[in-house]
Parts: C-alpha cells; sequence; structure tokens
C-alpha cells in the first residue's frame, strides 16, 4: 500500500509577479497603464511602467535635440504616474517602478520585458491608422508569443 500525500496549498506563488505597461504619451497607452495597475494590485505584483525613448538619428543628423525632448517626455510621464499614484494613496495601493530604454518600441519593449522578468505585457492599441494593414506594436509582442500580451483600446 502506498502512503498518498494531500497536494500542499502554496499561498501566493500564483500569478504574475512583474506586469509590463509600455507608455508613450497616448491615451491608449495610458489606459494601458492604468489597466496594468489594477492588475497588478489585484495580483499583488510589481508594475513596470515603460517608456521606449526612440533613436531618430535622421532627426540627429539634421541637428534636431532628440535625446532632450525624450527625456522632456519621460520626466513628465514620471510626474503624471507620481501624481495619479499620490492622489490614489490610501485608496489604490500598487507598487511600481519606472524604466526607460533606447530603441524602436517593439524592440524596446522585447528588451524591457526580457530584462525585467516579465510575466505579462501591457499596451495601448495603436491610434495609426496606417498599423491596421502594415502591424502595430501590439500585434508583433502577441506574434512573438513570448508573454501573455493584454492590448487595451
Amino acid at each position: 500500500m502506498t502512503e498518498q500525500h494531500s497536494p500542499q496549498f502554496e499561498r501566493g506563488t500564483d500569478g504574475p509577479k512583474v506586469i509590463v505597461a509600455g507608455v508613450d504619451g497616448s491615451d491608449s497607452s495610458l489606459r494601458a497603464a492604468a489597466y496594468a495597475a489594477g492588475l497588478a494590485r489585484r495580483q499583488h505584483a510589481l508594475l513596470a511602467v515603460v517608456y521606449v525613448q526612440p533613436m531618430l538619428a535622421a532627426g540627429a543628423a539634421l541637428g534636431a535635440p532628440v535625446a532632450e525632448t525624450t527625456d522632456e517626455i519621460a520626466e513628465g510621464l514620471v510626474a503624471y504616474i507620481r501624481d495619479a499614484a499620490e492622489r490614489l494613496k490610501g485608496i489604490f495601493e500598487v507598487r511600481w517602478e519606472f524604466h526607460t530604454f533606447r530603441g524602436d518600441p517593439y524592440s524596446g519593449l522585447v528588451k524591457a520585458a526580457d530584462e525585467l522578468r516579465a510575466d505579462a505585457v501591457v499596451v495601448g492599441a495603436s491610434e495609426q491608422a496606417g498599423h491596421r494593414f502594415v502591424g502595430s506594436v501590439a500585434v508583433r509582442l502577441v506574434k512573438a508569443g513570448r508573454w501573455p500580451v493584454t492590448v487595451v483600446p
């Protein structure tokens, strides 16, 4: 006769530990960050808000202050997120970090998700009409099939 052990319940080991939310300042990306924050709160996961700073070689060649502009966008996003987190303090608590990566949005989010060991990625739906034909960052992330991807309209 073999001895049977009852399965042991594992507290706090299910669900995502890190949720990456890609933001670029667009309305859909901010909705995606809010949605990801709700997921992170309910799952007790870390919300990693990621802004991918574009590397625009053509703009730099023409003398445009690309780095300064993208740094300003990143600083604005951090201030916006901090302000939102402060307004909701005591009502809606979530652990979050802000990260910037450089590159095109798809490659930057892939790098971020890999480096941050993401369990899930949340992005906003593209607001550019041409992406319906060529393919958006969200579609490319889904096709990569490396993490669960949620696309927020």
